[in-house]
């Protein structure tokens, strides 16, 4: 308990899933807790589970995408909490599409949450880090950033540009000496609702998990990650969002001190083939 006792967090998509067990986590650790969405009700119960177990956390609704927003999210937090040293940039979607039929608006849309979301975040929290006496940033890229999937192809581009983005930000911030370090979580299959968002049977999602990356099982028509996980994890079942939290306080934490530049891997063995 208490690895990051003092410290003041930004979290967003934490209404759910990887978010939300991030969000938790920290706060269990010991640091006040600030958490975006667009969900305006999944995060208020994120907020609620923090405070009914005696953690400090405050949300606010945020588009990713919206610049102007971020501006005010970053000053918000500084004003609440005295500073921010860590910032979780988790909010994602993911949109399986073969790229031969993929709509430019869709592929704009997802590089615009994905991508532009990340780019925003660092580009307004860094500084407040940096005046804060410095921190950690943790991006949530995927295993679809280090290798590629039929299916996933836009997906792919976008987690692959937050792994590169990440590492050229962690050594901008080394030149500078912002003593602010910036690393990539890449999950593998995780347990969450966002599973439920992917169009069941013969469809294009039930494709883009039919791949590489993320194998089903044969003849299966519904997309259970843990069913998944029998067939594409080497360890065999599905990670929770809890596995990933626990690499993003590591990241976030001193214990961390000397880690910036590189990706956090945490997929039950998928990539190490």
């Amino acid at each position: 308990m208490g690895r990051v006792a003092g410290k003041v967090a930004l979290v967003t998509g934490a209404a759910t899933g990887i978010g939300r067990g991030a969000a938790v986590a920290l706060a269990a650790e010991g640091a006040k807790v600030v958490v975006t969405d667009v969900d305006e009700a999944g995060l208020k119960e994120t907020v609620d589970i923090i405070r009914k177990a005696g953690g400090v956390a405050s949300g606010y609704k945020q588009d990713v995408t919206n610049e102007e927003r971020w501006a005010e999210i970053a000053s918000i937090a500084k004003n609440e909490f005295g500073g921010v040293h860590i910032l979780v940039n988790n909010a994602g979607i993911a949109i399986g599409a073969s790229i031969f039929d993929m709509s430019y608006k869709d592929w704009q849309i997802q590089q615009a949450i994905n991508v532009d979301g990340v780019f925003f975040g660092v580009k307004h929290v860094i500084p407040v880090i940096a005046e804060s006496g410095g921190g950690s940033v943790i991006n949530i890229s995927s295993v679809a950033g280090l290798q590629g999937a039929p299916g996933l192809a836009g997906y792919c581009a976008t987690k692959g540009a937050v792994r590169l983005f990440s590492k050229a930000v962690a050594l901008e911030c080394a030149q500078s000496q912002m003593n602010v370090r910036v690393n990539s979580i890449h999950p593998g299959i995780i347990d969450t609702a966002i599973w439920q968002k992917i169009p069941q049977g013969g469809g294009v999602g039930a494709q883009a998990v039919n791949s590489s990356v993320l194998p089903m099982p044969p003849g299966a028509n519904t997309i259970d990650p843990n069913m998944v996980a029998t067939v594409g994890v080497p360890l065999g079942y599905a990670g929770l969002p809890a596995d990933i939290a626990a690499g993003i306080v590591f990241l976030a934490s001193d214990e961390s001190r000397y880690v910036t530049g590189t990706e956090l891997v945490i997929d039950g063995g998928m990539t190490a083939r």
